[in-house]
Formats: C-alpha cells, sequence, structure tokens
C-alpha cells in the first residue's frame, strides 16, 4: 500500500510539473489521467502492479 500511494504521488508531481512546464496541456492530461483511471479496472491491472512491484524491488536492492 505504501509503495502504491507513494507512485501515486510522484506521478501526481510529474502530472502537475509537466502542466506547469506546458509540456502537457490540460486536455491530454485529462485523458492520461482518465486512461490510468480505467485501466485499473482492467484485467491488466494485476500485472501493471506485478511489474511496478518488482521495479520498485530492484530500486530498493540497490546498494549505493
Amino acid at each position: 500500500m505504501a509503495i502504491s500511494l507513494s507512485v501515486v504521488l510522484l506521478l501526481a508531481i510529474v502530472l502537475v510539473v509537466l502542466i506547469r512546464g506546458g509540456s502537457l496541456k490540460g486536455g491530454p492530461a485529462v485523458v492520461a489521467i482518465l486512461f490510468g483511471f480505467f485501466l485499473a479496472s482492467t484485467d491488466m491491472a494485476p500485472s501493471v502492479n506485478r511489474f511496478m512491484n518488482s521495479i520498485a524491488e530492484t530500486i530498493n536492492q540497490i546498494n549505493f
């Protein structure tokens, strides 16, 4: 739960920065948000979740 909340927060910050920087306009931002919302309700959601968890675990295992 903590990882998914962190990813959502990070992606929200990136989205705000892109909108404010002019790289992404309001319309495409809404489409991106709706795409993510509807993707979460498909059969592909568990696969995306496993992929993101594996990336988080890989990053967590890197020793700095």
